[in-house]
């Protein structure tokens, strides 16, 4: 059973579900969607841990879902990795995330475009699992930026108001400055390494020869992209802005999950800033 691999496509049906059909099978359909996927994933969540708790302390779920992109005898692969540090975020995002998704089935009751609100909320969530279980830098900048598109639609969730609409597009505009600094880490990890696989580089990282890349410059440019997701200076500025949203989005993305991506980055290449004293 894949089971890293149902746990970030749960949230995604419900998007799916309540996305095209939430309107026609009414706000019953779309809060037992809504909030029933991301619980069956904070359950799944839950029993991925026990797998890895029997593995051993040093152990780590590893699971392939498919071949993104082959060149030669390279390739890109669309990998979940699950450790210690993996199960402690995807417990947050599932669990704290269900109870937001749960609190919102009150709190949103009387808005006119609640199928499509839950349909968001179950989006960002898939994004987020998608960065947290992602094995390589790759998958995780797919889900960085999916946060930030999900972010976008969330905090100007009632785009009818102009200075709603200009709140997401300024966390939006932001964070993508950030990005801009992540992916040129990435490239240049690349470049040096021949593989975006975080363990990989970890690994190179922490052997006795040091890769041929200046890992200052490297960390740098990761916690550029750090700086946006997690709203540090001088990129914090969308933050304030961003309270437009719903009060339950505040709560799930600048509370829960979204602002504590960079950290969770940072510690996932933890090497690499071993390494890199300027940086770190």
């Amino acid at each position: 059973m894949n089971l890293l691999t149902v746990i970030v496509l749960l949230p995604l049906a419900g998007f799916l579900l309540n996305g095209l059909l939430g309107r026609r099978l009414g706000r019953t359909f779309v809060s037992v969607v809504g909030c029933g996927l991301p619980i069956l994933a904070f359950l799944a969540t839950f029993k991925a841990v026990l797998l890895l708790q029997a593995a051993g302390p040093d152990a780590a779920l590893l699971e392939v879902a498919y071949r993104w992109a082959s060149f030669g005898d390279q390739g890109f692969d669309v990998a979940f990795y699950f450790d210690r540090l993996t199960a402690v975020m995807t417990l947050i995002i599932t669990g704290v995330g269900s109870l937001i998704h749960v609190y919102s089935t009150g709190y949103m009751k009387d808005d006119p475009s609640y199928a499509r609100y839950f349909a968001y909320l179950n989006l960002f969530l898939f994004f987020m699992l998608t960065l947290v279980l992602g094995r390589s830098l790759l998958v995780c900048f797919v889900g960085w930026e999916g946060v930030g598109l999900a972010s976008y639609l969330l905090i100007g969730f009632w785009f009818e108001d102009p200075a709603k609409a200009a709140a997401g597009k300024k966390a939006f505009i932001t964070n993508r400055v950030g990005d801009a600094g992540f992916l040129l880490g990435l490239f240049l990890l690349y470049w040096a390494l021949g593989t975006v696989n975080m363990d990989e580089i970890n690994a190179a990282f922490a052997a006795p020869i040091a890769p041929a890349v200046s890992a200052s410059l490297v960390g740098v440019l990761l916690f550029i992209g750090a700086t946006g997701k997690s709203a540090q200076i001088p990129l914090h500025v969308w933050l304030p802005d961003a309270m437009a949203g719903p009060t339950p989005v505040s709560a799930l993305i600048h509370a829960a999950t979204m602002v504590t991506a960079g950290v969770f980055m940072v510690s996932r290449c933890g090497e690499l800033y071993h390494m890199a004293p300027l940086a770190s």
